[in-house]
């Protein structure tokens, strides 16, 4: 199993409308590809600048094939990423 925490600070309070309505939209196409156990979008109450997305995937070959899905080349990879600074965190869970 493969977790993957990614951390996006959107770079001008204009766009964050913008890349929240994106993620919302990602978020559906991902949950439904094969191999996605969990995809969720968080949005800071404290700093709405600040998104993370939390994924659950069941191997590397559900990932890999989710960078070629429509909701990553079509919304995340085009829309999302020129907005915002990301950080991915490849994660282990501990319990």
């Amino acid at each position: 199993m493969l977790y993957l925490n990614v951390h996006l600070t959107v770079k001008n309070s204009t766009d964050i409308e913008t890349v929240r309505q994106c993620l919302v939209e990602l978020t559906h196409l991902s949950r439904a590809e094969p191999g996605c156990l969990r995809y969720e979008v968080y949005h800071s109450h404290n700093d709405p600048s600040k998104f993370e997305i939390v994924e659950r995937w069941a191997d590397q070959g559900a990932l890999d094939q989710h960078r070629k899905a429509r909701g990553y080349t079509e919304i995340y990879a085009p829309r999302v990423i020129p907005l915002v600074d990301r950080t991915p965190h490849p994660s282990t869970l501990l319990a």
